[in-house]
């Protein structure tokens, strides 16, 4: 007998709408929506999509509690063998709702739930000791390489077998050390992993710490009365038209813009390109996000020297790390090289 899957997906993925659809109430759809049809290719004959269960992204967010209780009700009454959440790529808000999700599936209906995430979604960071969840790109371009992974991680947590360590299984680990007897002691183990290291051959350690990167901070603004200051932004806030296309999400790229002629920010020369969260504000006064009206009354009233002529632009949402790094030093460079003394990042 075929296991019953149901989907979880938000409304973008269901095809509800983009941004202003984010408030929608969790509905249950019977059938294939959205990336089911390549779910149900995936799980072939051991499996069926029997519907999907669709919520907001705001609206998981700002009421987790309530939408949890309204899905949970939604997936009762679709008698599922395993939910299927997402997958969620690098998106922040929908990471989030499928770890959620996720938990409380199999803590409250007791059945088998998955998701995926990319590795720095903060879904992860929440959830990841608790749900079982595939790696994936950072973007909906990797959805032909997810859903197999996916179906076939699901169909094994539903056949019921041992599942083995996360680097065997191809999921995301858990953050979980098991003990098992091993051929070898562990001073052979030590010395065997020792050469391979003198050899140049790749290895892999037991043990794997944490890296924690420590950043210097930079030394205190002496005199604020003749400093120099930035303004930059991940909010999402360019000039009208975007003119760098500057990409809504997952940025690859940053601009440069020269204010030295703006005091305020308005609907006719600056807007909001942000793909994470409602624009409608933004759009209605881009200070709110990059307050330049505020920075200019300041500037005004002597509280700095300076307001740097140019700010530096981009989108923060489901942005790598690297990417975000590459960021900052190239903008960092140039504000060294031009005497900025200290910088404004804003953010949503």
């Amino acid at each position: 007998m075929k296991k019953r899957v149901v989907l979880y997906m938000n409304q973008f993925f269901a095809g509800r709408g983009g941004e202003e659809a984010a408030h929608m109430m969790p509905i249950s759809v019977p059938g294939i929506v959205g990336p089911g049809a390549a779910f149900a290719e995936a799980f072939g004959e051991e499996a069926e999509i029997v519907g999907a269960v669709v919520c907001g992204d705001n609206r998981y967010a700002e009421d987790m509690e309530d939408s949890r209780k309204r899905c949970l009700d939604l997936l009762r009454s679709m008698a599922p063998d395993c939910l299927v959440a997402g997958p969620a790529f690098n998106a922040g808000r929908y990471g989030v709702a499928c770890g959620d999700l996720c938990k409380a599936v199999a803590r409250d209906l007791g059945i088998v739930a998955v998701t995926g995430w990319y590795p720095e979604n903060p879904g992860r960071e929440l959830y990841g000791s608790d749900v079982y969840a595939v790696p994936t790109a950072d973007s909906a371009r990797g959805m032909k390489e997810a859903v197999p992974l996916m179906a076939r991680l699901a169909l094994r947590l539903l056949s019921g077998v041992k599942m083995g360590p996360a680097r065997e299984e191809s999921y995301l680990h858990r953050g979980m050390r098991k003990n098992f007897f091993h051929e070898l002691d562990g001073a052979s183990r030590a010395v065997e992993m020792g050469l391979k290291k003198f050899r140049g051959e790749p290895f892999r350690t037991e043990l794997e710490m944490p890296v924690f990167r420590k950043i210097q901070p930079a030394p205190p603004v002496m005199d604020l009365g003749r400093a120099t200051i930035a303004l930059c932004s991940s909010g999402g806030i360019v000039p009208k038209g975007n003119p760098d296309r500057i990409r809504v999400s997952s940025a690859m790229s940053w601009g440069r813009y020269d204010i030295s002629g703006i005091d305020d920010l308005t609907p006719e020369n600056y807007e909001s390109i942000h793909g994470g969260y409602d624009r409608t504000w933004a759009l209605e006064d881009p200070d709110r996000v990059l307050p330049l009206d505020e920075m200019r009354k300041l500037e005004r009233e002597g509280a700095f020297g300076k307001l740097y002529d140019f700010v530096s632009l981009t989108t923060g949402t489901a942005t790598s790390v690297a990417n975000a790094e590459r960021f900052g030093r190239e903008i960092g460079e140039i504000f060294k090289r031009d005497g900025v003394d200290a910088a404004i990042l804003t953010s949503t």
